[in-house]
């Protein structure tokens, strides 16, 4: 029964994080509504203030240490590269190919591992990055064989998953850090909001919300791929470990392919169908082997 549950947990977390697009594109609405700088200010915002009630309901203290601030500034910065530059990614291609290509994060973490800290390569981890590479490309032909190679959407996202990456080897590298969990989550997402609001006062303005349907999609946002995702993510890991959960976050792009095509019209080729298929193997295999 406990194992059962962790599926449902890991399976819960990945397709709400999956469900990023379902909010975020009605609000950039083609690059004429609302720009993504004041989305993502915003998702970091409501997130803070979820997190914040939430740790206050579990009665547990928002207090750290000095000495912490510096690492968890860091984890910060690596976490808003991530999601400035999904977002910033929806305004160049669909949904679920952004989402896809970001998804690459664990084999760009295991590069990292492999040419930074000098873990120990192997034919199948190096087959796996070859296999993704070429799960990009056949992505990046967008919406058939003679499309042009969109270098620069597929820049951004890949920015995004190297983000991601980042924040993850990092965390794994701060054993002394002492925040865990939530709290971790909770300070993360409290020094992005203060970076992203000292960054959009100085070059430019915090959109005005001006419509119910704008509350809704941020305030949705914030709450289900972010809080849901995040507390669903940590009970997995707790029933079933982190390998099998990671393995179950291929339900992200899953999630995110199918919202673009019944509610954004995106469309499936075969070359899409067999990116997204090389991607999800390739992370599939690298989180099993390692």
């Amino acid at each position: 029964m406990k194992s059962a549950g962790g599926f449902i947990y890991g399976i819960v977390s990945s397709a709400t994080f999956g469900l990023i697009p379902l909010f975020t594109v009605p609000l950039l609405a083609g690059g004429a509504g609302m720009p993504f700088m004041s989305v993502l200010t915003y998702r970091f915002i409501f997130a803070t203030l979820f997190l914040a009630a939430l740790l206050l309901i579990q009665g547990k203290s928002l207090l750290i240490k000095p000495k912490q601030l510096l690492p968890l500034s860091l984890l910060a910065v690596f976490y808003i590269i991530s999601s400035l530059f999904l977002i910033w990614g929806y305004t160049f291609m669909s949904s679920g190919i952004a989402t896809t290509i970001h998804f690459m994060y664990p084999v760009i973490t295991t590069l990292i591992m492999m040419f930074i800290f000098h873990e120990k390569k192997s034919a199948w981890r190096i087959g796996a990055v070859i296999t993704a590479i070429a799960g990009v490309y056949f992505l990046s032909r967008g919406k058939g064989g003679d499309a042009p190679f969109d270098w620069v959407g597929v820049i951004v996202v890949l920015t995004s998953a190297v983000g991601y990456a980042s924040y993850l080897v990092a965390i794994g590298q701060m054993k002394k850090l002492e925040v865990k969990g939530f709290k971790l989550t909770f300070y993360v997402f409290f020094l992005s909001t203060l970076m992203l609001m000292a960054g959009i006062l100085c070059f430019g303005h915090l959109e005005p919300i001006d419509n119910s349907a704008e509350w809704t999609n941020l305030l949705l946002l914030a709450f289900i791929p972010t809080v849901i995702s995040n507390i669903t993510l940590v009970e997995a890991i707790k029933r079933i470990g982190s390998t099998l959960t990671s393995v179950l976050g291929a339900m992200e792009p899953v999630t995110a392919v199918i919202i673009g095509i019944l509610v954004f019209n995106e469309q499936m080729t075969l070359a899409i169908g067999l990116g997204i298929f090389m991607i999800i193997s390739a992370v599939i295999v690298i989180i099993l082997k390692r």
